[in-house]
């Protein structure tokens, strides 16, 4: 019999990597200048102000990441107790881990400056491992997850850095390094880990109740009403604004083409609670690369309205598709939901940045295309010719439709980061010792759960 990680010593490692982290956080993380105290000098009395400005929206992501997350995986009939506290753990984990991975790539004097900042940046870098928990879901044990997202996490730390430092992307909202990264690494995992012909069935509990349903729509109301503080977050000035107005109308409109295309795809035309739970949200992840841009408002309800359609088919075309004929399995949808709005989220981009103009942005210009800033506008912002040629891929003075191509290119490389490492994960998780769920024993909490008698008339 070959050897498995037994369940009490899978959690007797999980407090090995918290003490580890304790030993990291001791070593390398100080408070950053905005948390240590500081004498009363004019010229720093905003910092705190500024930094304290941004509390309201990071209470904004931490409901979407522990209550519309968890809440929105709930509607497996079974799994309730393992989406919600699954989905407490791997966040509460992944939070410090994310620290730690973005402050070794941003290190000053040897020490890792902790701020209100690295804190938000930490918990949307929690989305990652969550939306690959997504498309895995009630198929892996608590320690799997465990491995899976400390791998991802390390791979998406660097992946974001090249894509947001060296080329310079315009993703405030994420959805090129979060959404895609997070949904493709979890679709080549669960690849890797897919079923054979004869196990390629519907498990037995593979499937919601009224109940489980209402409980997941619960999470997709979190999430709806907070997405625009999760894309607008890391946007400053006006583009903050901006990212707020598209992030709403993208999300209504997405909503709307989400209920029609329902009624008219499902079974019977009546309208799907799988669509109404998901595809209502794909507006948000569509209109992320883009919510801090000039669009227009007819902008943001057309990438709304294309999100919306792409998720409901791909809810009804693609994911039986993939299911049947590759037997991928994809739990929540995370493709239809994060996937596939992702790459048009990066397409918009690549779109409206070729129609950028400095008179049209005025001062938001720098801010939001930093490589595309001039000699002149460099010296203006008191940077360095240095600072050009080390951090941004080619320097600055791009032209706009060189800026469009470092877009696509920031998609693609995602992409194919994303799926490479989740192959790699997923190899790791199937020919090692990680104790695998049998299909008996997928989409219930049982197994590691307490869980209440059912009563006969239940």
């Amino acid at each position: 019999m070959h050897s498995t990680v037994t369940k009490q010593t899978g959690f007797v490692a999980l407090m090995i990597v918290q003490i580890v982290f304790l030993v990291l956080y001791w070593v390398f993380v100080r408070y950053g200048k905005e948390a240590s105290p500081i004498d009363k000098n004019p010229q720093d009395a905003g910092l705190n102000e500024q930094h304290e400005s941004k509390y309201p929206h990071f209470q904004d992501i931490q409901v979407m990441i522990f209550v519309g997350f968890g809440f929105l995986m709930t509607f497996l009939r079974k799994y309730g107790y393992s989406a919600t506290g699954y989905t407490l753990f791997l966040a509460s984990l992944v939070i410090q881990w994310s620290v730690l991975m973005k402050g070794f790539l941003k290190m000053e004097d040897g020490k890792i400056d902790l701020s209100l900042e690295n804190i938000i940046d930490a918990d949307i870098a929690a989305a990652v491992p969550l939306i690959s928990m997504g498309a895995l879901l009630g198929r892996t044990t608590p320690i799997q997850l465990l491995f899976m997202a400390l791998f991802e996490i390390a791979l998406f730390a660097v992946n974001e850095y090249v894509a947001l430092d060296i080329l310079s992307i315009c993703d405030v909202g994420g959805s090129i390094t979060v959404h895609a990264f997070g949904a493709y690494f979890g679709l080549a995992v669960s690849l890797m880990l897919r079923p054979t012909k004869d196990q390629n069935d519907a498990g037995k509990y593979e499937g919601p109740t009224y109940t489980s349903d209402m409980f997941a729509m619960v999470g997709t109301l979190f999430l709806w009403i907070y997405w625009p503080s999760f894309n607008s977050v890391l946007a400053d000035g006006t583009g903050q604004e901006r990212a707020i107005l598209n992030t709403y109308l993208s999300l209504a409109a997405a909503t709307v083409t989400t209920f029609v295309l329902s009624a008219l795809v499902s079974h019977e035309n009546k309208l799907d609670m799988v669509h109404v739970q998901n595809s209502t949200l794909a507006g948000g992840v569509a209109v992320g690369s883009v919510c801090n841009l000039l669009i227009g408002a007819h902008g943001a309800v057309l990438i709304g309205i294309i999100a919306g359609t792409i998720s409901v088919m791909g809810y009804r075309f693609i994911t039986p598709f993939l299911t049947q004929k590759l037997r991928l399995h994809d739990t929540c949808g995370v493709h239809n939901l994060h996937g596939m709005p992702a790459v048009i989220s990066a397409i918009a981009s690549a779109i409206f940045v070729t129609m950028v103009t400095r008179e049209e942005y005025k001062s938001d210009f720098g801010a939001i295309f930093p490589a595309m800033l001039n000699e002149t506008e460099i010296s203006a912002n008191n940077m360095t010719e240095n600072d050009a040629t080390i951090h941004i891929m080619g320097g600055y003075d791009r032209t706009a439709s060189a800026q469009a191509g470092y877009q696509l290119f920031g998609i693609a490389m995602t992409i194919l980061v994303a799926i490479v490492g989740g192959i790699l994960a997923g190899l790791v998780l199937k020919y090692t010792g990680f104790r695998k769920l049998q299909k008996e024993e997928q989409h219930q909490d049982e197994l590691y759960w307490e869980v209440p008698a059912e009563r006969k008339d239940e």
